[in-house]
């Protein structure tokens, strides 16, 4: 997405939000962590039948709110930690009037290693 999202990229995303299902899919992404977690795992936590949760997680893709991997033959899905805070960014870069507000931080999930240390 570049430096600076543009506008019909944030409409996208948040377009993409604008629902019940995938914005609970994606808040969930968001908790599990950057190892993400199978589109069946995904189904499970939020009662989602396949085929809604198929259509859900492509809307989601092509927002490019999240990314998959295969892993065997998982499906693995994590939330684009990046995407989700350029759309912070491009919401929040002209508050306060210009003026500098309280330090903002990025959304910097924790890391694989930190994870797995648990």
């Amino acid at each position: 997405m570049g430096q600076a999202m543009e506008t019909k990229s944030v409409i996208a995303a948040l377009g993409a939000l604008a629902q019940e299902s995938r914005l609970g899919i994606f808040r969930h992404l968001v908790q599990v962590g950057p190892e993400g977690s199978a589109a069946s795992k995904i189904g499970e936590a939020l009662e989602i039948a396949p085929s809604s949760l198929s259509f859900h997680m492509k809307e989601l893709s092509h927002a490019g709110l999240v990314t998959s991997r295969q892993e065997g033959r998982f499906v693995i899905y994590t939330a684009n930690y990046d995407v989700m805070n350029e759309v912070l960014g491009f919401l929040t870069e002209n508050c306060c009037g210009g003026n500098p507000c309280s330090p903002v931080s990025a959304c910097c999930p924790p890391s694989v290693a930190a994870i797995k240390a648990k």
